[in-house]
């Protein structure tokens, strides 16, 4: 019998790709969506099907699960990929988009978790893989309220690998690197600068850095990161932390064997800051 999986936010970037990635490699897959109605791309046969699942809705969330294990019985992996990018000065972001941010990139994670444990527990086995990034292991300019809801994650998925050894149960993070996703159009909120002009230079100065094609040239690829998913849900290892893209590895080898003040340094001359 194929093993399955259960993805959220696989309408798009590394979501989709990861959706069809492990249906190549003949899995079952869950491919689930807050709008499953305009999907498109991805087309349902006896190993996909697409559901629909919004994290920050307990109820959508629940149903996911029923008809996931209505088709295929068993649940092997659940990818906990829905999210998006706050992005701006903390003073300029309302209180409604930081707790937004929290909602959907961190307390979606745990209702998920919550709501499928009890299959994984009752089969003493299953895997969850968290997409993180290397976002979750240091800080960009402008960044902060989304990179504090990646560090909240990474200490969540740090102290479940603890937690639910007894069961059989892994706990994996991916940390990728600058991915070429929609992650900066449709996943990226940029907080109003209206009312925070002193912002508005250095918030050009980031922004040229990110369209500059110098820079995005040496980003990798959903598909990329699909692989890694891949490889963490088959090694059978007891890995918790799986590094995606080359400027991830180079930033975190930095920041380990340097320091936090070298690594920072380095970021602030990059940019320009």
């Amino acid at each position: 019998m194929a093993n399955s999986i259960v993805i959220t936010g696989a309408s798009s970037g590394i979501g989709k790709a990861t959706a069809k990635f492990f249906h190549e490699k003949g899995w079952n897959v869950i491919a689930t969506m807050r709008n499953p109605e305009r999907e498109e791309d991805l087309k349902e046969d006896s190993r996909l099907k697409i559901v629909k699942l919004d994290v920050q809705d307990k109820s959508s969330i629940a149903e996911a699960i029923r008809i996931s294990l209505g088709h295929f019985a068993k649940i092997d992996v659940w990818l906990n990929n829905a999210g998006y990018g706050a992005y701006g000065p903390v003073e300029a972001g309302s209180e409604e988009e930081i707790r937004k941010q929290y909602d959907v990139n961190f307390f979606g994670v745990i209702d998920c978790i919550k709501a499928i444990l009890p299959h994984f527990k009752a089969n003493k086995s299953g895997t969850f893989i968290n997409i993180s990034s290397v976002g979750g292991l240091m800080t960009l300019p402008l960044f902060g309220v989304y990179n504090s809801s990646k560090f909240a994650l990474e200490g969540l998925s740090e102290g479940m690998w603890y937690d639910l050894q007894h069961w059989g149960i892994k706990v994996k993070l991916i940390e990728p690197g600058g991915i070429k996703t929609d992650f900066a159009g449709r996943s990226l909120n940029a907080f109003d600068l209206t009312h925070f002009p002193e912002y508005a230079q250095y918030n050009k100065v980031i922004l040229d850095k990110f369209s500059d094609p110098a820079f995005v040239k040496n980003f990798g690829t959903a598909e990329m990161v699909a692989s890694v998913i891949y490889t963490a849900a088959t090694d059978g290892k007891s890995t918790l932390r799986y590094l995606a893209g080359n400027d991830a590895k180079q930033f975190w080898f930095m920041r380990r064997w340097f320091g936090y003040k070298f690594q920072m340094g380095m970021v602030k001359k990059y940019f320009g800051i």
